[in-house]
């Protein structure tokens, strides 16, 4: 099992800790099947009636409507649609989180105080589901409710991003989340949530015998599930670009409608499996540190990631608001 990193804690000396802006900038095989066919009544001789005994003129006889024999028609099976996965249901073992390691690495702790982080990453999310919304409607691009979250280089604050973002989509009511830690060389999600290593994407898509709702793992947070990296290989790249690839991922939404799917990537320019996901999912959202990523390997990242229709770009760590805007002080939230 690959370490799992641990994200660098922040400050403490009283300087406020790093913050956010905002952002800087299919269909089914069903086979053609006709309806089936309405037997035909086979035609009845008409039966000769006995004459009856003349009525009164008052009264009027009807004759008893014979009913015609029909031959049992064996029942059709039911037509079998192809190339559409089973519904699955994660079958991983449930783990509890750690609220007091969540506050100790920055992340957004819930059942918590709004604060200025939970606000700013509300209003982050919004967009996103509002795109996944329409991408499940058929407009816009396929996939919509797969999420990259990735950055330029190393350090830029992605991971802290895609776990804060699966935190804040998991407190919806009509959505679950489930966080997928695909960088396979340093993998950090679970250290970051305090969840225990096990096997992962990389081992279902290497091992056509492993399922990967097997190494899904849930969660006593509600609506939130983890699936982590798995064994590095050193072909990383190449499973990611195999055909087995889009049948694993489209199990993880299969039948799930509101189920988002977040994907903590490599960075694009220090490794190569950013430019596969990128093709595999709707949105992307690239992580740009404020004074440390430069416009050269912004526009050298988004070039990479162009597998993805739908490219944004979130400002981290930046104290600055032209607007100054302050968001959650309205509740009570002290800096």
């Amino acid at each position: 099992m690959t370490e799992h990193s641990k994200i660098p804690l922040p400050p403490t000396d009283g300087v406020r800790g790093p913050s956010l802006i905002e952002r800087a900038s299919g269909s089914f095989d069903f086979r053609t099947y006709a309806a089936p066919k309405v037997p035909v009544m086979p035609e009845v001789a008409p039966v000769p009636m006995a004459a009856a005994p003349e009525a009164p003129a008052s009264e009027a006889v009807v004759p008893e409507a014979v009913a015609p024999v029909v031959e049992p028609v064996a029942a059709k099976p039911a037509p079998q649609f192809v190339g559409i996965p089973a519904a699955q249901q994660f079958r991983g073992t449930f783990h509890p989180i750690d609220r007091r390691h969540l506050r100790e690495q920055c992340l957004i702790e819930p059942e918590g105080p709004v604060t200025g982080l939970l606000e700013e990453f509300r209003i982050v999310k919004r967009q996103l589901l509002q795109t996944a919304a329409e991408s499940k409607a058929g407009r816009g691009a396929p996939n919509g409710q797969r999420i990259l979250v990735c950055s330029a280089h190393p350090g830029e604050g992605k991971t802290f991003c895609a776990v804060n973002l699966a935190l804040s989509i998991a407190a919806e009511k009509d959505n679950e989340v489930l966080l997928v830690d695909a960088d396979f060389a340093k993998p950090s999600v679970l250290s970051a949530l305090g969840l225990p290593g096990g096997r992962g994407l990389m081992d279902a898509l290497a091992d056509p015998d492993v399922a990967v709702e097997d190494c899904i793992m849930g969660t006593d947070i509600p609506g939130l599930f983890v699936l982590p990296a798995g064994n590095a290989t050193g072909s990383d790249t190449e499973f990611l670009a195999s055909a087995r690839t889009e049948a694993v991922l489209a199990r993880l939404t299969a039948y799930s409608p509101n189920r988002i799917v977040i994907f903590d990537s490599p960075p694009a320019l220090a490794a190569s499996p950013a430019s596969e996901l990128a093709s595999h999912v709707g949105q992307a959202m690239m992580v740009v540190r404020a004074d440390i990523t430069g416009e050269a390997a912004l526009r050298d990242a988004v070039n990479i990631l162009s597998g993805c229709e739908d490219i944004r770009l979130l400002l981290n760590c930046t104290r600055f608001s032209p607007t100054g805007r302050r968001f959650g002080t309205y509740y009570g939230y002290k800096e």
